[in-house]
């Protein structure tokens, strides 16, 4: 009856109104026969149910209401503190008229705004779960420590802080994680560094770098698994410090050793002219004695059994160098005898072979040392030798144009010289060749001994040749030329005024007996038959006077090994007649 009559006025109301209803309910009352009283309880029953209808449609409004207004706070306080965590200003979008807005369009608005918050707090939550996943990943590298965990599980949105997810908190974990990022790299770099350094180590002292770089950490080489990032701690940086200390330690005392085998090894190949077959395998351990910078040492050049192998060579050409040591320094000795033998001049006498055997057989000397002196005066002898060379070559051009002097003069006796043919052309045109340099023998002569005075005067000591003092031997050559070039005027006079006699002596008119000028004549024959009477030698001599070619002359010729030998023979003086005197004496210098 109550939902009845709330129902009818409702409808009434929305009709025409209560009054309308009721109006019409009381015609029907009429018509029914209802009482004044009956009449009137039911209408205030009707009212009474009105009223409760209409309160619980506004309790019903009202709770709804509350329940907007708690739903409206909450999703604002929601938004205010993601707001606040964001670090973004949603004010604007919340400032609404509430006079003109309902609050199903403020919770909606809310609602809506909520819902974009919540979604770049979960973007924004990711950002800082990945950056801070790396951040512990990295972390965990340097530190040393397992980073599975912190690889497999990253931790989530939820357990990040989340009451500030800021930019700028943002970019503080971005400048956290790239300053790691740079140290990984950094450190990586010097592992790396460390890494190559220990396998050149290893490579040249032939080590197993596999074996040594596990010890320090399994993944630091190639072979590892490849899954497994290189350890950059601290203690495998440490480690692999100190393995390369130790590793370049050991280098430098092998080098060493390798040194103290290497300097004999060189000085036996020296000493006994080892041949190149030899020397060829132990070439490379050689570099330990020329450490270029920047020059790398061949692959397992200090290895333990490099350096003993070089040993063991030194040891086996040391008992073979004491089985050679008297015929090399037989050898050493018989150069040094040609380098005194190129210059002319005697070697010391204090290492001659002969004393020399006797002194190694004896044991009174060491043979090394023999050696070492000998190599000395070889080194002194190269150097007399440099000196003397510009005196030297000026001497050689003094004899061979006494040599040329020396053919000329037998050209001139040779009485077929003037025949045809190829061999007497040659001849001739060397006979020219000839007298021009003999023309220049003074001139040669004068300027060796000036060059030879100031060598003497310079090094405060004679320039011997063949024992014999070179300016004393030149000094005496000029003067046996100019008594030859005497000995040859008096000679051409002499022949001259024996023509002179002939040909007197051939005039028939002339020869009467007994006038003064016959017996002159006569005394003319006699001596012109001593003269002929003379050595051919002397005949000859004056021969060549007169046809102008040939002159004494030092004479030359090869000893030994062809190196020509400088001596001063004593004057032949031959007794030639003269019409006036009696005689006269000629000389010449010999040079054998």
């Amino acid at each position: 009856m109550g939902e009845v009559a709330a129902e009818l006025l409702l409808y009434g109301a929305e009709t025409g109104g209560c009054g309308a209803l009721l109006a019409e309910l009381k015609q029907l009352w009429g018509e029914i026969g209802k009482s004044w009283e009956e009449r009137e309880r039911t209408v205030r029953e009707l009212e009474m149910e009105c009223m409760r209808v209409y309160r619980r449609k506004v309790d019903e409004a009202t709770a709804e209401r509350a329940l907007l207004h708690q739903s409206l706070a909450a999703g604002e306080a929601e938004i205010a503190a993601l707001t606040a965590a964001l670090g973004t200003d949603s004010s604007p979008r919340l400032k609404v008229n509430k006079w003109t807005t309902s609050l199903n369009e403020r919770v909606s608005s809310a609602a809506n705004l909520l819902e974009e918050l919540r979604a770049v707090k979960a973007e924004r939550s990711k950002q800082f779960a990945d950056i801070r996943s790396e951040i512990d990943k990295i972390a965990a590298e340097i530190a040393g420590r397992s980073y599975s965990y912190a690889h497999e599980n990253p931790p989530r949105a939820g357990e990040l802080d989340g009451h500030d997810l800021t930019i700028r908190r943002l970019n503080e974990y971005r400048a956290r994680l790239s300053s790691l990022q740079k140290e990984k790299s950094d450190r990586l770099h010097r592992v790396l560094e460390h890494v190559t350094e220990v396998h050149s180590l290893c490579d040249v002292l032939g080590e197993d770098f596999i074996a040594i770089v596990n010890e320090v950490h399994p993944g630091l080489h190639e072979t590892s698994d490849p899954g497994k990032p290189t350890s950059i701690s601290d203690s495998t940086l440490g480690s692999l410090s100190q393995v390369v200390a130790m590793l370049t330690s050991e280098k430098t005392k092998r080098a060493a050793m390798l040194r103290e085998a290497v300097v004999p090894l060189v000085e036996l190949w020296d000493l006994m002219d080892s041949p190149e077959e030899e020397r060829r395998s132990f070439r490379k351990v050689t570099a330990v004695l020329r450490p270029a910078r920047g020059e790398a040492l061949s692959s397992g050049v200090l290895s333990v059994a490099t350096i003993k192998k070089t040993e063991e060579e030194v040891e086996r050409l040391t008992r073979l160098k004491a089985g050679r040591m008297k015929e090399l320094v037989l050898k050493r000795r018989l150069e040094l005898e040609n380098i005194c033998r190129s210059m002319h001049v005697e070697p010391d006498t204090s290492t001659v072979p002969e004393k020399s055997i006797a002194l190694i057989d004896s044991g009174l000397v060491n043979p090394s040392e023999l050696m070492a002196s000998i190599e000395e005066q070889i080194v002194k002898a190269k150097e007399e030798q440099q000196c003397r060379k510009e005196i030297m070559d000026k001497l050689n051009r003094w004899l061979l144009a006494c040599e040329e002097e020396k053919w000329l003069e037998e050209y001139t006796l040779d009485e077929n010289r003037f025949n045809t043919g190829r061999i007497a052309r040659h001849n001739l045109k060397r006979a020219e060749k000839a007298r021009l340099i003999i023309t220049k023998i003074p001139a040669i002569v004068d300027n060796l001994m000036s060059r030879t005075l100031v060598w003497e005067t310079e090094r405060n000591k004679p320039f011997l040749y063949d024992g014999a003092r070179l300016v004393a031997v030149l000094e005496e050559h000029k003067q046996a030329r100019l008594r030859q070039e005497e000995e040859r005027r008096r000679l051409r006079e002499q022949k001259k005024l024996r023509t002179l006699f002939s040909e007197k002596e051939a005039m028939p008119h002339l020869k009467r007996p007994g006038s003064s000028f016959g017996r002159g004549a006569e005394s003319c024959n006699m001596s012109r038959k001593r003269v002929d009477a003379a050595p051919p030698s002397v005949r000859s001599s004056a021969s060549s006077g007169s046809g102008g070619g040939g002159g004494s002359r030092p004479r030359s010729s090869a000893a030994g090994s062809g190196a020509r030998r400088l001596s001063v023979a004593p004057f032949n003086y031959v007794a030639v007649s003269s019409s006036s005197k009696g005689g006269s004496m000629s000389s010449s210098l010999a040079l054998s």
